[in-house]
């Protein structure tokens, strides 16, 4: 077994092809110093480009990913991962839904296979393998450019004769409508593990939003699913609204969480933003053919009955391993800017980006 590792500093990974670079984004800051201090630290991904950050070859497992950027523009910026020369991606996912920050605020994350730190940095831990190649990319959907500085470190060893290869995909409804039903995944075809969602939600109607459950249709299920949870707040760990005093109580922990609620300080309201977190790292959802996952939107209306909250904005990944070939994905819906609308680098981060080239 060996550890390789491919940034912009050594774009193919290669046994001592580190820190030789003599132009790149650190060039200026270096010039005084030369060859093996800094001087291609990083990428300027251009509008509408896409870029590859990785392509190395097998047999192996990426171990690690590490990624930073403007927050901004994270939902906006699609990374794909290809196994073993495949034509459809085994991933396609927007680079914040990835990492847990759908939203484009940043969000802490603190969990055993997803950490996001506060000053940005994306890690991903979730185990990669390949046979023949493994190859990253991240497209820029956006007409202005942004800094990307990343490091794939990776595992040259051999692999089991059966293997679960890593997928994860992006569905996205604004508005939800009728039925206010979201399909999380659909259309997986084979043998595999189901490991994680993540959800981003905006629930479109005032007061409590996550009384719908969360269903799991195995192995030729069609109107009724195998697996069905009692409500969302309790599929993503949480009990009784996600309520601690008034407000909602946030958390992130090493399986699931609620690690963001925006604004922090309102409750019930239509406008607010959520992120949430499940892995199913010590309870995989295993299925022996195929694979379908949804969720309910369902809040309250007068008499103590359910709403369905047809006017939701929910997003979500999931994450999982199965057998190859894949099915190929349904095209990634419309990307639209996040928040308050398309945000200027903060003063702050032109300065530490400014320090870092």
């Amino acid at each position: 077994m060996r550890t390789r590792s491919v940034s912009p500093e050594n774009p193919t990974g290669a046994k001592g092809g580190g820190a030789q670079a003599v132009e790149g984004t650190g060039a200026s800051a270096a010039r005084e110093l030369g060859v093996g201090w800094k001087v291609s630290p990083s990428i300027e991904l251009a509008a509408g480009r896409t870029e590859t950050l990785a392509d190395v070859a097998g047999p192996g497992v990426i171990q690690h990913i590490w990624l930073t950027t403007d927050v901004a523009g994270v939902r906006q910026l699609v990374l794909r991962m290809y196994w073993d020369g495949e034509g459809d991606p085994s991933v396609e996912v927007p680079l914040g839904d990835f990492f847990c920050n759908g939203w484009a605020e940043l969000a802490p994350v603190d969990s055993e296979v997803v950490v996001v730190a506060p000053a940005g940095g994306f890690n991903s831990y979730w185990p990669m393998p390949f046979r023949r190649r493994a190859t990253i990319t991240l497209e820029n959907t956006t007409s202005r450019s942004f800094p990307v500085y990343y490091q794939v470190t990776y595992q040259e060893t051999g692999l089991p004769e059966q293997v679960g290869f890593f997928h994860a995909s992006w569905r996205r409804s604004n508005p939800l409508g009728d039925p206010a039903v979201h399909t999380i995944l659909d259309g997986v075809g084979g043998t595999g593990r189901y490991v994680g969602t993540y959800l981003a939600i905006r629930p479109g109607a005032p007061g409590w939003w996550g009384e719908g459950e969360v269903k799991f249709f195995l192995d030729g299920d069609r109107e009724h699913p195998t697996i069905c949870g009692t409500g969302t707040e309790d599929y993503f760990g949480g009990a009784w609204n996600f309520d601690v005093g008034g407000r909602y109580g946030t958390f992130s922990t090493a399986q699931l969480g609620l690690h963001q609620v925006l604004p922090p300080k309102e409750v019930y309201r239509p406008h607010q933003r959520f992120g949430m977190y499940r892995w199913h790292l010590r309870d995989p959802i295993c299925f022996e053919r195929d694979l379908r996952v949804t969720v309910q939107a369902l809040g309250w209306k007068a008499g103590r009955r359910y709403l369905p909250l047809v006017d939701a904005d929910i997003a979500t990944t999931a994450f999982w391993y199965q057998t190859e070939p894949h099915t190929p994905f349904p095209p990634l819906p419309a990307r639209q800017n996040e928040g308050p609308g398309p945000r200027r680098l903060t003063a702050r981060i032109r300065e530490l980006l400014g320090r870092r080239a």
